[in-house]
């Protein structure tokens, strides 16, 4: 079995960092940048750099720039509002008024967001309306804001000094000192698998943070199936940290449907500038659902085309912007016009087959406003924490402002305490001494095969008890599977996601199980109401409560 060794590793000859990032995404890259003027950092990605989900993020950045029609207040309400109750207040409050900033900073950083001429000839940023926002305040690069963003910020993370980039590097577990056996819990550093040559490094630093994305790829269809597969959040649980909300999976309304490109996204914009939600015969049939129709929180619009789908026993329904002119649709969406017409579908003559398909993970990583988790030392920023911002469920383009701001948060926590924390102990080397090569990784294909199909049949859009029961019971068998898989086999990559997603499923199901209501983007049919005798609580778990998991 793979254990850690008592064997004595001086600490010189370990790689140290002042402080470890993993993930190489917008909230990763972005502190990254923030920090590395006076500290040393290292930054993990488990593929190439550009491999992450804000590269592929299409919409936009929310943040007021309108001052004539909207107002901080405004994107406050309607941030709650689609949160059904569950938003921390201070939080949303916190994070909306730092928008405006977050962009300029950006703007510093040499991204160019889409710009038009006002009345008057002057330019100013051109702004896009989205589900649940009732004003234009989606900053946006074209349709591609997460693509600018991200080269963006990797270019500038690849001519600073301070700051190392190790593509191809995936956490195996963090280091705590309560591992190690000391009095004080604190974060120590991780252990890590450089997938290109197979070795696991023992990392030393006195920070880490985990910016490793959502939770995703545990469903079947999924828009960013070969990112977001939970690392962080099965990486906190294990050392010791509290996950909350889980049972909040946005599943995005609108993914592509098609044979050979099952998880390109129709971006949100695409609603928002007046497309058309219909079924094969033509009709828009989201008059069913809501009053806002097409421009309805994205939970609504999943649950309607669901609904629709197995309704008339059809494979997708249809998103049409056809009635706008070619121009228009080649001005505002040229990735999406382009991707299409790739597939022999002209979007300014037909609709676009669409499904919904696991999109973000509103649930995550406890933190507070600083970003910090239940280890001291050990921060959480982006999709894998939960904050406080989504609550019951994210309004479209929040994302990538929480992820700057979290960083912004972070690096000023850090450099707050950085000179108080004790300098780094001595960390063991991985023991792979009693383990062997797999002769059998079919095996893991063919359990993420399983945990998807099931997870995504029973733990989905809409979710019943008997649902839950059945999954949580497939859960226990595969675990158990898993669990004697990694202690006999060297890890691969593969393995260290299969092992992770199997508790974030657990994670999800046992939230699920615990909200007796329907609320936001959980939906059980059998508690279809959301329960309002009292005020709306979060689904927090404590690994102590579960042995087991750790």
């Amino acid at each position: 079995m793979t254990t850690l060794t008592n064997s004595e590793t001086a600490l010189n000859t370990n790689p140290y960092y002042d402080v470890l990032i993993a993930g190489s995404g917008g909230a990763g890259l972005s502190l990254a940048l923030h920090l590395a003027d006076r500290y040393k950092v290292g930054v993990l990605a488990k593929f190439a750099l550009t491999e992450c989900s804000t590269y592929y993020a299409q919409g936009g950045i929310s943040a007021v720039f309108d001052d004539r029609y909207d107002s901080i207040e405004s994107h406050i309400e309607d941030t709650l509002i689609a949160g059904a109750g569950l938003c921390d207040p201070d939080i949303v409050r916190l994070t909306v008024a730092q928008g405006r900033r977050s962009i300029e900073w950006l703007r510093s950083q040499g991204v160019n967001f889409t710009e038009e001429r006002d009345a008057h000839g002057v330019k100013q940023l051109h702004l896009n309306r989205e589900g649940g926002h009732s004003h234009r305040r989606i900053v946006h690069s074209d349709d591609a804001t997460g693509k600018a963003v991200s080269l963006s910020l990797i270019e500038r993370a690849q001519t600073h000094p301070n700051i190392s980039l190790l593509e191809h590097h995936n956490v195996v577990e963090l280091i705590t000192a309560a591992k190690l056996g000391a009095d004080r819990q604190r974060i120590c550093g991780a252990y890590v698998l450089d997938n290109i040559s197979g070795k696991i490094k023992t990392i030393a630093a006195k920070v880490v943070v985990l910016a490793t994305g959502g939770a995703n790829k545990v469903y079947l269809y999924s828009t960013n199936p070969h990112i977001s597969t939970g690392d962080g959040i099965a990486l906190a649980w294990r050392a010791g940290c509290k996950v909350a909300n889980m049972e909040f999976m946005q599943f995005h309304p609108t993914c592509l449907y098609h044979p050979t490109a099952r998880s390109f996204l129709i971006s949100e914009a695409v609603r928002g500038e007046g497309g058309h939600l219909i079924l094969p015969d033509g009709e828009r049939f989201m008059r069913r659902y809501d009053a806002r129709m097409e421009l309805a929180p994205r939970d609504i619009v999943a649950r309607a085309i669901d609904s629709e789908i197995k309704k008339h026993g059809i494979e997708c329904v249809y998103l049409d912007i056809s009635h706008k002119s070619r121009e228009f649709i080649q001005k505002h969406f040229p990735t999406i016009y382009m991707q299409c017409l790739e597939l022999d579908i002209d979007i300014s003559q037909q609709p676009i087959p669409v499904v919904p398909a696991a999109h973000y993970t509103c649930g995550g990583v406890v933190t507070d406003a600083n970003a910090r988790t239940d280890i001291p030392g050990l921060y959480a920023i982006g999709e894998v924490a939960c904050t406080g911002l989504h609550g019951a469920n994210r309004m479209a383009s929040n994302s990538l402002l929480e992820c700057l701001v979290f960083a912004e948060q972070a690096n000023r926590d850090i450099r707050r305490i950085f000179d108080q924390l004790p300098e780094p102990m001595a960390l063991p080397g991985w023991d792979e001494s009693k383990v062997s090569d797999s002769d059998e990784e079919v095996v893991i294909a063919h359990n993420w095969d399983e945990l998807r199909r099931f997870m995504w049949d029973y733990v989905g859009i809409v979710r019943t008890n008997k649902r839950l029961e059945r999954a949580m019971n497939r859960l226990v068998l595969l675990k158990e599977e898993i669990a004697e898989y990694y202690g006999q086999f060297r890890i691969t990559s593969d393995l260290l996601e299969l092992r992770n997603l199997v508790i974030v499923a657990e994670l999800i199901i046992r939230c699920a199980q615990q909200r007796k209501e329907s609320r936001g983007l959980h939906y059980t049919k059998d508690y279809p109401e959301p329960d309002n005798s009292h005020t709306p609580t979060n689904t927090v778990l404590i690994p102590e409560h579960f042995i087991a998991n750790r």
